[in-house]
């Protein structure tokens, strides 16, 4: 093995890249992980997942004081004030912590982490700062970036256009949000700052909210939004911003076509999606071309077309999601070092951390039902005893499964703690359960989870609570 610095090297450190250096080490391979941030974790750790659920947490109580639920359950609270300061630094603290625990996981493992960002010489060699490094296999575990909207420039620092990094760290409540994109990151960043006193308008490009889930999701997530008093504009485009001092001007328009109009803003958040990171790479030299989507295609192990070249997470086809790349980062680990690693994306669960939360699991009712008869079971969560209790009568559940063998195909939920409860479909699935294997599964009671065994049970007709 002389011949090559390392076993395994792994160019990035995001959920993708960490864990499957981490894995690699486990595993008896000589392994090392390039990283340019100053820090390990990846956008989800630094920029994404962890700041914005701090965010998002931190908000949702602020909400709860203020104008929430407090009331309710005879609590009696004085004037609510705001200190964004310390809210920001419990955010901080957070991110830090984390990420300082991946640097300590490398250490107790005996990863090397190379500080700068990796360039392919070749098939098993890469630049980083400067130095040459070789592997005998090399993963590209690089990530996504925020996708520009043309015509229109984000400026974090001045803080009037900013993007998702930008959104997270803005040291005043703006007056008027204006969100460009109703997906997920859209609205958990446009409900932290809706909670802490900015009016939010969220322009929507398709007719819907959140693309790529169910379509009750989709409807019942409108109504909600707007009830907690966001503007919602679906079936809108953005033509163009204009920045004056600290305001902005947004020019919208029908996305069928018809008569523009603008909004005025005083911060405006660009979040229509993420893209591969892959410039810079040099994968040129190496001879891998990328797909019609910017993305590295990999065959069913993650391995490319390139010998000893792998390729798992938002670079690859399928969802950006954290917990897709870390599966795929375990799995990679594994078929280097010759066992069998697999991942299952017909079974990668997907959630939006407002509140309520929004989770799914599987194929949406629509996807289903092209591919054959179906059944679909619902339960409202207003009909749950702990969401009553709580205050909670946001949402729904529903089961999907196949008419002919009752296999459950997807489940789908609205509830204060769905990503909670999305974590017993994937499992049901994962192990080919049946609606009625869900329906006929005890329950604690009273707890959120009931609903999905309702839901179950309703496929074939019976609820019982309603």
């Amino acid at each position: 093995m002389a011949e090559y610095d390392y076993d395994v090297l792994v160019i990035g450190a995001g959920p993708g890249g960490y864990v499957a250096a981490i894995r690699a080490a486990q595993l008896g391979l000589k392994t090392a992980c390039a990283e340019g941030r100053e820090t390990l974790g990846g956008t989800c750790l630094n920029v994404g997942c962890i700041p914005s659920k701090a965010l998002l947490h931190g908000s949702e109580k602020f909400d709860e004081a203020r104008n929430g639920t407090f009331a309710n359950y005879g609590i009696k609270t004085g004037t609510v004030e705001l200190d964004l300061d310390a809210m920001q630094g419990q955010k901080l603290d957070s991110v830090k912590q984390l990420t300082g625990g991946i640097e300590f996981l490398f250490k107790k493992n005996k990863v090397t982490w190379l500080k700068g960002y990796a360039a392919f010489e070749d098939a098993h060699s890469v630049t980083v700062a400067g130095q040459k490094v070789t592997a005998k296999n090399i993963v590209i575990a690089t990530g996504s970036s925020v996708t520009p909207l043309p015509g229109v420039t984000v400026d974090n620092d001045a803080g009037v256009i900013v993007d998702s990094t930008g959104a997270l760290a803005l040291n005043r409540v703006p007056e008027h949000m204006v969100v460009i994109g109703g997906g997920v990151i859209g609205l958990e960043l446009g409900s932290v700052w809706r909670r802490l006193g900015a009016k939010v308008t969220v322009v929507e490009f398709l007719d819907q909210l959140l693309p790529g889930m169910d379509g009750d999701v989709r409807k019942e997530a409108a109504k909600i939004f707007k009830k907690q008093g966001m503007d919602i504009k679906l079936g809108t485009k953005v033509t163009g911003v204009a920045v004056d001092g600290g305001k902005a001007t947004l020019t919208v328009e029908p996305a069928k076509g018809g008569e523009a109009s603008t909004i005025e803003a005083d911060c405006v958040l660009v979040a229509i999606g993420r893209r591969p990171n892959v410039d810079g790479l040099g994968l040129d030299k190496i001879g891998l071309e990328l797909n019609a989507r910017g993305q590295i295609e990999t065959d069913h192990d993650f391995a490319t077309k390139v010998d000893g070249v792998w390729a798992i997470g938002d670079v690859i086809p399928g969802p950006m999601l954290a917990h897709k790349a870390e599966d795929e980062g375990i799995a990679v680990a594994e078929n280097i070092a010759g066992l069998t690693g697999i991942v299952n994306h017909d079974v990668i669960p997907g959630v939006v951390y407002t509140m309520p939360e929004f989770a799914g699991v599987g194929l949406t009712e629509e996807a289903a039902k092209e591919k054959g008869e179906i059944k679909v079971g619902k339960f409202p969560m207003l009909a749950n005893s702990r969401a009553k209790t709580n205050h909670e009568p946001d949402g729904f559940v529903k089961v999907i499964s196949d008419a002919k063998t009752d296999r459950v195909l997807g489940v789908w939920c609205i509830a204060s703690v769905a990503g909670t409860m999305i974590a017993q479909a994937a499992q049901a699935m994962e192990f080919g359960a049946t609606s009625e294997d869900i329906a006929y599964t005890c329950h604690a009671h009273p707890t959120h989870s009931e609903a999905l065994k309702e839901a179950a049970m309703a496929v074939t007709g019976k609820p019982i609570h309603m």
